[in-house]
């Protein structure tokens, strides 16, 4: 399983791992594949401050994480 650092940038995170991209698409993060959004907003952005922005639930991301292969280490 793919270790995810909760305090990592979701750039960083989706450079090591570029499948997390498509996981995180499936999840409802849709922003993430529009042109520029990864290299610009997610240097700043994190899985949990996206989870605000988007009012979803922190614990349910990692769980869905977790079905694609990731690990979320908080």
């Amino acid at each position: 399983m793919k270790a995810l650092h909760l305090e990592k940038s979701v750039y960083e995170l989706c450079s090591e791992y570029p499948d997390l991209v498509h996981a995180m698409r499936e999840i409802g993060f849709v922003n993430i594949t529009k042109q520029g959004m990864l290299q610009s907003v997610g240097r700043m952005m994190t899985i949990p401050k996206g989870c605000r922005a988007m009012e979803m639930s922190l614990d349910q991301v990692c769980e869905q994480l977790k079905q694609h292969g990731f690990k979320t280490i908080k």
